[in-house]
């Protein structure tokens, strides 16, 4: 159970780390995740995991930001720290897209790495964040336009 753990702890870095190094521009978080992948001899579990929270802010991102603005919107996301940015992606994605995952267990993951790369604010904003979506009833899926309500365009102009 113990090496369980540590393979998936050991997972969320990696992720967390491609998505902080695909901020930067020079690869995207795949490349960098394969890149770390491959200097480092990751569990299989660990290196699985990586790749599905990778894969999951990748594909999420727009509907990741959006949930994040509407639970923090006094913390845009464009104005954080990279690493704290990263953190949030990281740690919604696995909230709302990883049902494995049982949410207490990813939110107490998520703010133990945001203690440990960012400091104590980003631990609090990070609990708070994840706490409130996990509170939140189930939404919509807003990755797919096709799930939106239709909305009557209204015009002001008269």
């Amino acid at each position: 159970m113990a090496a369980r753990h540590a393979a998936a702890h050991r997972g969320r870095e990696l992720a967390l780390g491609a998505i902080f190094e695909a901020e930067f521009g020079q690869r995207t978080a795949s490349a960098a995740l394969e890149r770390r992948l491959a200097a480092e001899k990751a569990a299989p579990e660990a290196a699985e995991l990586a790749r599905a929270l990778v894969e999951i802010v990748a594909r999420e991102r727009v509907a990741i930001d959006a949930r994040l603005a509407v639970a923090a919107p006094a913390y845009p996301v464009v104005s954080l720290a990279r690493i704290d940015r990263a953190l949030l992606r990281c740690g919604l994605g696995e909230v709302l897209h990883c049902p494995a995952t049982p949410t207490r267990v990813a939110i107490a993951e998520w703010v133990e790495l945001a203690r440990t790369y960012s400091g104590e604010p980003a631990r609090r904003l990070v609990n708070g964040v994840l706490g409130r979506v996990a509170s939140e009833p189930a939404a919509p899926d807003t990755s797919d336009i096709r799930a939106l309500p239709k909305t009557s365009a209204r015009s002001d102009k008269t």
